[in-house]
């Protein structure tokens, strides 16, 4: 049978109980989060009502449980006929074609060559932009952004020019019931997903095919549909955002992080070998001013043997420098009978004349989860059950602390080997139980060490200076070669009927200097600032909107200040309009970085030639189609209009996708042939569907990449 999980009558009550949330404001990350911006917000709280709502609701689920169940039987009667047996997809977040083609031609990929020898191998066109959350969404749905509505990690309220995340959405509770400082919400907030459009799992869902969905890109909250799911990108952190680590530490003063990090200082109880601090967590919006929940820390010291006893929430964690620990679960009071659980991990960074500890961001606790990660809710805990605490965070690998300094290249190939040793158990543990259907999941890690090393493929990369491990000089083919050994685990477990997709979303190039396109109108008379600033303050806040025609706000997006759309425009729509966005296109086209006599962007593409469909009014006007090299700059991304039109990066984060997707394309590797000439990532979802008999719907645009005659009742010619 398929992978199923059913639940005793008790259970159902447990959970429909459990499942009660209610969220805090939406929040803005600490610092720039230059590269996915605002968080999600946070769910946290619960509300008397919906209790005693969901108890009724509860209770009735137990009358009807037999009648549920008798019709699910009914509908499993389908009359389809799969021409498959199962579909195994496993997505390599980011892998380059380039280095893929490399290692394959010099024999060191041996299993991917098995494969594309079997069947077959090709470059797939990502979307525009090349984006992750754009790319997997198409994948999903089999549509381009116009119809599944996700353009960037990013979008902008119009009313605020303030950015939002592009995918999640979450309400407020507005009704409180106020005793003294108490608050208790008096009612449930939305919590929606943004993105439009089917996925295929649900159309084969509909038709009693199961499909097991793991860490695929843009599934939060996750989908209902006849099968599993694990989400992903953006599920937040216990702050709201999309990963935040903490700094607790001696050093007195500091500046603040520039990127998703907080700074807290550690304080002595009367010894020199025993300090004290506090852990901040959710806000509490049960009371007024909605005051952090907060977790005592202690940490003391054992010189003589090199390590520390670091306690916090009745659990005490050894240490020893430059170690990380396993994760460990923090719980915070709420109100009597409320808490919030998260997990992290920690690291004595430093302890000498000074003691550092470093907390990476705090994950929703899968067995616990305060929200909503995993469709049926119960499918989180079930997998903490046969694996032990596992990454929940959307973004789990920590690229900010790496970013900052904080950590270093070892403790971030630890962190990201961690959770690919986590994502891979989960996936051989939910294909041993998949009889028929789909298996889907998608691994991060080769995304994330393309974007953390890359400064070490080339010389003279301005972020390859002060490099000094050359451990992991070869890390990102050392991933890929990672990857090729599940690939080969996986071949060895095919069956008759089954097939085999192995892909990439995009690629990846150099990330060596950033453009701030905001500077560049600042400088060129389209963007203006309010009297007496300098362009400084984060998120377009100088910006003057009464003499502003156009600003950046996201990753790769240009918008118009059009008058009607945002809410201070000044441009007319239409002639005008189209005459402004002509005239940007043609100043892009070809811009060049005059310092470094190198074009910076290959063409601006205007986005009404690019989509269609419902939703191609949200999608930003223009889309910046960087050269190798190129890339928004932390600045532009984080909202700041001060500053050099270009700058090198010198950060860690040194590869990037961010660029003209036709630099970019991923990789398609099957069992079977590939019969299209230039397969695109939109193809794949009525691909899949056609594979289990099905017609896809009119509104997939995306073509079948095989020829179906090549399956023959249910067996691979």
């Amino acid at each position: 049978m398929a992978d199923r999980f059913i639940l005793s009558r008790t259970r159902w009550i447990r959970l429909a109980v459990a499942a009660i949330t209610v969220v805090t404001a939406f929040a803005f990350p600490p610092a720039a989060d230059a590269y996915i911006g605002p968080g999600a917000g946070f769910a946290v709280l619960g509300s008397f009502a919906v209790i005693f709502v969901t108890m009724i609701l509860a209770g009735v689920s137990l009358l009807i449980w037999p009648f549920r169940m008798a019709w699910r039987a009914i509908r499993r009667r389908t009359r389809n006929k799969p021409l498959i047996k199962r579909l195994i997809v496993i997505g390599f977040d980011g892998q380059e074609p380039r280095i893929t083609e490399r290692l394959m031609a010099d024999g060191r990929l041996p299993n991917f060559s098995a494969l594309a020898e079997s069947g077959g191998y090709s470059r797939l066109r990502s979307t525009f932009p090349s984006i992750t959350p754009v790319a997997w969404s198409s994948f999903t749905t089999g549509t381009n952004p116009g119809k599944h509505n996700i353009f960037d990690f990013l979008d902008r309220d119009p009313r605020t020019y303030l950015p939002r995340l592009s995918s999640t959405e979450i309400g407020s509770v507005t009704r409180v019931l106020k005793l003294g400082k108490l608050r208790i919400p008096l009612g449930k907030p939305s919590i929606r997903l943004l993105r439009k459009s089917k996925p295929f799992w649900t159309i084969l869902g509909e038709h009693n095919i199961w499909s097991t969905i793991i860490r695929v890109p843009i599934t939060f909250p996750p989908d209902e549909f006849y099968g599993a799911q694990l989400g992903a990108m953006c599920i937040p952190d216990l702050l709201g955002t999309q990963g935040t680590f903490l700094l607790f530490t001696t050093r007195s003063g500091g500046e603040t992080f520039q990127e998703g990090g907080l700074r807290f200082e550690l304080s002595t109880n009367g010894s020199k070998d025993s300090f004290e601090g506090t852990i901040e967590g959710p806000e509490n919006t049960f009371f007024k001013d909605n005051p952090p929940m907060t977790l005592p820390l202690k940490i003391d010291l054992d010189r003589a043997a090199n390590r520390a006893l670091v306690s916090v929430n009745g659990e005490s964690v050894d240490l020893e420098p430059g170690e990380l620990s396993d994760w460990v679960k923090l719980s915070f009071k709420a109100i009597l009978g409320m808490k919030v659980n998260g997990i992290c991990r920690m690291m004595i960074t430093e302890m000498d004349e000074h003691l550092s500890l470093y907390v990476s961001p705090i994950n929703i606790e899968p067995d616990k989860p305060v929200m909503p990660i995993s469709h049926p809710s119960y499918y989180s805990s079930y997998l903490e059950k046969k694996l032990g605490s596992y990454a929940t965070l959307g973004l789990a690998e920590d690229t900010w602390a790496l970013n900052e300094k904080v950590t270093d290249d070892r403790t971030f190939m630890t962190q990201t080997n961690d959770i690919d040793d986590e994502r891979e158990v989960m996936l051989f543990t939910a294909l041993d139980r998949l009889r028929k259907g789909v298996l889907v999941t998608v691994f991060d890690a080769s995304d994330r060490i393309n974007h953390m090393f890359w400064r070490y493929t080339e010389d003279g990369h301005p972020a390859a200076a002060g490099i000094d491990d050359p451990e992991y000089a070869n890390a990102i083919e050392e991933q890929y070669l990672r990857n090729d050994e599940i690939v080969g685990k996986l071949m060895k477990r095919l069956g008759d009927g089954d097939v085999l997709w192995v892909m990439s979303d995009h690629g990846c190039t150099s990330f060596r200097r950033g453009v701030n396109l905001n500077a560049w109108f600042l400088e060129h008379g389209y963007l203006a600032l309010k009297e007496g600033v300098d362009g400084s303050e984060e998120w377009l806040q100088s910006v003057d909107w009464s003499r502003t025609k156009a600003y950046a706000v996201g990753l790769v997006g240009i918008f118009l200040n059009i008058k009607g759309r945002e809410e201070k425009g000044i441009v007319e729509p239409g002639e005008e309009a189209e005459a402004l966005k002509a005239e940007l296109k043609a100043q892009f086209d070809g811009l060049r970085d005059e310092e470094k006599d190198e074009i910076a962007i290959n063409e601006a593409f205007d986005t009404d030639q690019l989509y269609r469909g419902p939703y191609k009014g949200n999608a930003p006007d223009l889309l910046i189609g960087y050269n190798h090299g190129y890339r928004i700059s932390w600045d532009c991304a984080s909202g700041v209009a001060a500053g050099s039109v270009f700058e090198d990066n010198t950060k860690a984060w040194s590869g990037d996708h961010i660029v003209d997707p036709r630099l970019v394309p991923g990789v398609f590797l099957a069992n079977h042939p590939i019969d299209a000439d230039d397969p695109g990532i939109i193809d794949l979802a009525p691909t899949a569907l056609t594979l289990f008999g099905l017609r896809p719907p009119a509104h997939m645009e995306g073509r079948p990449v095989v020829e179906m005659n090549r399956f023959v009742k249910g067996k691979r010619e």
